[in-house]
This record gives structure tokens, sequence and C-alpha cells, in this order.
């Protein structure tokens, strides 16, 4: 895939030239007024998934050019997103057509900067084109090739740079996807940790990984428990981009959850479902995909990075609920559940990145509960704060990046349901609040720093196509990390 800027004249070579255009825009500048007349016959409106063709001879050209029109819908409501969407709807035509190579049309809707406008097209053709397709004989890849993406004289420096970062962040993003679309036998706690260090060697950021016996000296306790019964032994990955070495207490700590594969343990999950459960490492995917884009992009900040990667698996070495763990913070945790396991490695993580690396403010991702969709459903993160202000920092991180999240209450009351009376905190919470009451679980290990709990178990993965994203792991979550970290520079 190649993504190009391209200083835009009325005889340009392409396959396909798609424009973007407003709702109710009556004088949109198109590139012959011919093609406006066609693209009125349809009744085209610009409203947002809108799209309409033609083709037309273009003034002293030799041969025909085809042309899509992609609504962005209404101009007080344009956001980087809604490029994305209408492009996603442009390649989709340009597919149908089988067309190689695709040029947008400069941007001149007021309402977006150019720079934006191309940030988003870019990403959303990376992330549209994608396709995990390793494991078939017929690998079917996008017929798109090539996007030129056009600019008038006054764009140009703004343009590239965010071609540049669209293409960051598109390929941090689809390299998130890979490794959450791999399957469990594949992507093993130590490949996870592989290929942590792969993006490290490639994109500049130090990765550090840790097998057992260091793990244990550590004291992590409750994350060992969780990976007993696996023969593919855990691993602790601690990645590090130390972008403003002038502020070197001022650490952002990324603590992505790292279930390769999660069978529930003696709790076992039902079958049915059971073979998606290789997605319960997207967090750890998102962190990994954030910190390539932080250091590929040289984001003056200082972000450190920590999986708890193992497998939740059966054996007569695993752990059994009615243990009583202990963790590296000291707090003993009854187990309730071996299927709520991942509160259990994110502890253990949590209370290392505060402590070893001096982390700051701390953020973790996790596929961490069901009742998240049950409440927000496959279209929103739920997150828990402690902070405000953070909180409103996620919120513009998410303008950015066109992520949804949506804050859950954390009422004090609500930590009750984690007590029992056999050890310091319980590993379930109850049927009520499952969400709140997981992520308070880890509120416990935060030690009053400032604290986000993103929980994507309904976004890490799309049942169906969408509009830009494909069926099949989305990669939520390194976009809004690299976005939240940009906020501290």
């Amino acid at each position: 895939m190649e993504v190009r800027a391209l200083q835009f004249n009325a005889h340009v070579e392409t396959d396909l030239l798609c424009l973007v255009a407003e709702e109710g825009v009556r004088d949109y500048a198109w590139p012959s007024a011919v093609v406006g007349q066609l693209m009125a016959a349809q009744k085209f409106a610009g409203k947002l998934g809108e799209k309409a063709s033609c083709v037309y001879l273009p003034e002293g050209a030799e041969r025909p050019l085809r042309v899509v029109a992609a609504g962005l819908g209404k101009t007080a409501e344009l956001t980087p997103e809604t490029v994305r969407r209408a492009l996603g709807a442009g390649l989709k035509e340009a597919e149908r057509l089988k067309v190689d190579v695709l040029t947008i049309m400069p941007w001149n809707c007021p309402g977006l900067d150019a720079g934006d406008a191309a940030r988003g097209v870019t990403e959303a053709f990376l992330l549209a084109s994608y396709r995990f397709n390793r494991y078939l004989a017929d690998k079917k890849e996008c017929s798109v090739r090539t996007l030129q993406v056009g600019y008038t004289p006054d764009q140009e420096v703004a343009v590239i740079a965010g071609i540049k970062l669209g293409q960051t962040l598109g390929e941090a993003t689809n390299l998130a996807r890979d490794l959450v679309n791999e399957p469990g036998n594949v992507l093993t706690p130590e490949r996870l940790a592989q290929e942590a260090q792969k993006a490290g060697e490639k994109y500049g950021f130090a990765v550090e990984v840790w097998e057992e016996d260091r793990i244990a000296e550590l004291g992590m306790e409750a994350f060992l428990a969780v990976g007993k019964a696996s023969t593919n032994r855990p691993r602790l990955i601690v990645m590090r981009h130390l972008g403003d070495p002038a502020h070197p207490d001022q650490i952002l700590g990324l603590v992505g959850k790292g279930i390769t594969f999660d069978s529930g343990g003696l709790s076992l999950k039902q079958a049915k479902g059971m073979e998606a459960m290789k997605y319960d490492m997207a967090g750890a995917a998102a962190v990994i995909g954030a910190m390539s884009a932080l250091a590929r992009e040289q984001v003056g900040v200082n972000v450190v990075a920590v999986v708890a990667a193992c497998e939740n698996l059966i054996s007569g070495t695993g752990y059994r609920p009615g243990d009583i763990l202990g963790t590296m913070a000291g707090k003993t945790v009854l187990v309730e559940s071996t299927d709520a396991e991942g509160r259990l490695t994110l502890a253990d993580a949590v209370h290392y990145i505060i402590t070893r690396e001096n982390a700051s403010v701390v953020v973790d991702v996790a596929t961490l509960t069901g009742a998240v969709i049950v409440a927000l459903g496959n279209l929103t993160t739920g997150v828990l704060t402690n902070d405000q202000g953070l909180y409103a920092r996620l919120e513009q991180a998410a303008q950015k990046s066109g992520e949804k999240v949506w804050q859950l209450p954390a009422f004090p009351e609500y930590k009750e349901q984690n007590k029992t009376a056999y050890a310091d905190l319980r590993n379930v919470g109850g049927r009520e609040a499952g969400t709140i009451t997981a992520g308070l679980f880890i509120a416990e290990f935060v030690q009053d720093k400032p604290w986000l709990h993103l929980d994507i178990a309904g976004t890490a993965f799309a049942e169906k196509e969408g509009e830009y994203l494909s069926q099949g792991a989305t990669g939520v979550g390194v976009r809004l990390l690299y976005h939240l970290a940009e906020t501290y520079v």
C-alpha cells in the first residue's frame, strides 16, 4: 500500500477520483459542471455515508474519468471520524470497480483543517484495506494499491504532515489487529513478547522481557497463579519510550491485559464462543501499537507500558476457586472464579508500573468484562477513573481518534462488593455492576495515582464489517492512547 501527496490538477492520472462533500452545500467545486449536474441528477445531498458515482470526459482528455462522491454530513458535525467514514464508502466503491489508483480531491471544507482531513483519509485507507489473510490459500487483497491525496499549494505542508501521522497511526493500529487476530496456538505469551521486541527494534523503543523466575522474585503471585496451568509460561513485557528526559518524574504508564488465550480455567467457559478468547490480549496489543506509534513519531513524552502475558488454561497445576493468593502489593485475594483472571494479572502489573517504573499516571486497557457489552454494546468503551481532569484528556483524545468512550460511576459503595471475610479482596464482585466492580478491583492497586480503566471487551472485536473496519480485531485503543499521550507534550 502506498499513500502519497499530490498537487492536484484537472488532468490527474488516476483510475478513480473521489471527492467528499458536506450536506446541503450548494456551491461545491465539482471538477466539472457536468459532474455537478450528474450528481444532482442522482439526488446526491452529501449526507454521511451517502455516495454517488459518474463517468465524464474532462476537457482535453483522451479517456473518460470515473468520479465517486462521498457524503460528509453536516458541517457543524465535521470531525476526522466523519472523514474516515466517508472515505470508507469511497474505498468500497473503488474496490467494487477494482481500481488500482484512487485519488482524493483537495480538501475544501472549512469545518476541518486540511492536515486533519489528510490524517483521517490516510487512516481510513489503511484500516479499510487491511486483510488478515495469512492462513488463506486464496489471499484476496484490496484492489486499491495507491492512494493519492490531492492538495492545493497552500495546503502542501499540512497535508504531507497529516499523511505521515495517518500512516503511523494506521499501521500501528493494523499491527495491533494482526496480534489480536493471530490464533492462540501461534500467539503464546512468549511469541507476544517477541512481537513486542520486534516492534521495539523497528520503531525505536526499549523492550525488556522477564521470565518466570524473575517474575516470582517480584512477588507477583496473582499473575503467576493465572498462568500456572499452561505449558506456555508467562512473560512480563516492559516497554519504555522516554521522549522527555528533562522531566524524568513525569511518566505515563500504560498497562495492557495480555491473556493470550482464556479458557476460563476450572471455571470453564461455554464451548460456544470460546474460540474468540484469543482476543483476550487486545489490551496488550493496544499498548504495543501505541508504543510503536509514539516512538515512530518521537513524541516528547515519557511512556512506559507493561503487559503481564499468560494463558488461562486447565491442568492439575492450575489455580482453583477458593484459593487465596498474594499480590505484589501485599494484598490477598480470594479466588471465587478462575474466569475473573484478568484483574489478577492487572493488579500485579499496575503495582509494578507504579513502584518499579515510577509511573505518575496509569491507564489500563483490558477486555475485562462481558458486562460492559450488556451496558454499552460494541460501539463504546467503558471507562472508570479517579481523576476528572484525566478523563477530560481522554475525551479530547477520543475526539481525534473517533473512538467512543463513556464514563461509568465509581462510587465508593461499589467497592463493598469486592470485600470478603477471608481475604483483603475477592476477585468477583457479584452479578450487579460487574464492569464497575471489576474496574474498582484494579483501583485498589493504583495508590491514588491519576488512573483510567478502559474496558474494551465490547469494542476490541467487530462481528460485522463497518464503514472502514473489517470483521475481526479493531485495534481499538491504539490511536486513543497515542492522542492521550500527546496531551502531555
